[in-house]
């Protein structure tokens, strides 16, 4: 991976870059930005750059050993950790029993999201942790000395779902690690990081992609062709994945969007029977697909919250959201807007808890009933 794959992000690889040349290379350092921003690409390229023996003014050169084998994601240096699940075949899982899907997902869009990562190696009733015994691994693998480069290379992706125990013990191995040791640590939510390890690591800021390099990487898409870019750019706010997905919709929207208008219609029309259908399906979905859709009911609830201002750039809908919403919109009005989004983020942090889904719908439903009307 090279800096100059990576979509925008012209002052933090800048950033990066310098602190090679001038040998200032903090041991631990926090990429925090929104979904779609590049933060994985980023760390890959800044790794590979350190890593390069004929580094170029401002990329690795990408022909030296350390390059090729970065570029296939095989460095001997190059560590990977991320959310994994419990699986038949793997009862205690650890990173590397899912590094072949890891690698096959990065060569294919190093952009992807959590959600797109759990649909790709089954998440089903399960949720996607780094659990405790995943720290003995990482502290095994940066004990060993260098195999080539000068640096070993820890990246953490989504460390906001690791364990708490695994995070405990990584504590000592981040605060004083073997020499030559580099953590980058890759978070969409810095706050559900302990603070202990927050404190040990340097904050880079990755804002999300400037609409210029946006449009300009989706112009170059086949699949862009046709389409109203701008409009595309404006949607995505930055994110390069959700632009894709606006290029190519997929059926989670739409599957998202219509449970949204089920729950919404029959808590108006005080349809019991259909609410308890409507629960019985979400029930039996798998926790991930429960956050994520809870998630996306948080999203076009302060959609339809916005759309009442009528100023279109304040708005971030498809065209089947907003047709949608140009009759919905006046039901979510300041009566009701925070005890709604309240409602949904309960609802999310008692499936994380791994509560009862059927129990925690029909609540949503009873109390969505009470507050549409209002």
């Amino acid at each position: 991976m090279f800096f100059k794959d990576v979509i925008g992000q012209d002052a933090t690889k800048q950033r990066l870059i310098q602190s090679v040349k001038e040998e200032r290379v903090s041991h631990a350092q926090l990429f925090a930005g929104p979904e779609g921003s590049g933060k994985l690409a980023l760390a890959i390229a800044y790794a590979q750059f350190v890593a390069c023996t004929n580094r170029q003014e401002n990329d690795s050169c990408g022909e030296c050993p350390s390059c090729k084998k970065y570029r296939k994601l095989i460095h001997p240096d190059l560590h990977f950790v991320f959310p994994v699940i419990k699986t038949p075949k793997f009862k205690e899982p650890v990173s590397d029993n899912f590094l072949e899907d890891w690698r096959m997902m990065i060569g294919k869009n190093p952009y992807f999201n959590a959600d797109q990562w759990f649909e790709q190696i089954g998440v089903e009733n399960a949720q996607g942790l780094i659990y405790a015994h995943q720290s003995e691994e990482i502290i095994r693998k940066l004990n060993l000395k260098s195999y080539e480069s000068e640096y070993k290379v820890m990246i953490i992706w989504l460390p906001e779902k690791m364990h708490v125990a695994c995070a405990n013990k990584l504590l000592k191995m981040i605060e004083e690690p073997p020499v030559k040791t580099l953590f980058v640590l890759i978070t969409e939510d810095e706050e559900e990081i302990i603070s202990t390890i927050r404190s040990r690591c340097q904050l880079i800021i990755i804002p999300p992609i400037d609409s210029a390099s946006l449009e300009k990487a989706i112009v170059a898409l086949p699949e862009a062709e046709g389409c109203d870019i701008r409009n595309i750019v404006h949607l995505a706010r930055g994110n390069y994945g959700k632009a894709l997905e606006l290029l190519q919709p997929d059926d989670e929207t739409s599957f998202n969007l219509e449970h949204f208008k089920e729950l919404m219609r029959n808590s108006y029309g005080r349809k019991y029977s259909e609410l308890f259908k409507w629960v019985d399906q979400l029930a039996g979905i798998g926790r991930e697909k429960q956050k994520m859709m809870l998630n996306y009911f948080l999203l076009i609830l302060r959609e339809n919250f916005i759309y009442n201002l009528k100023n279109k750039e304040l708005s971030f809908m498809n065209t089947q959201e907003e047709d949608f919403s140009k009759r919905f919109s006046p039901f979510i009005n300041e009566q009701n807007i925070i005890e709604l989004t309240e409602v949904f983020e309960t609802a999310f942090a008692h499936i994380g808890m791994n509560g009862n889904p059927r129990i925690i719908f029909t609540d949503v439903a009873f109390k969505v009933i009470k507050l549409i009307r209002k």
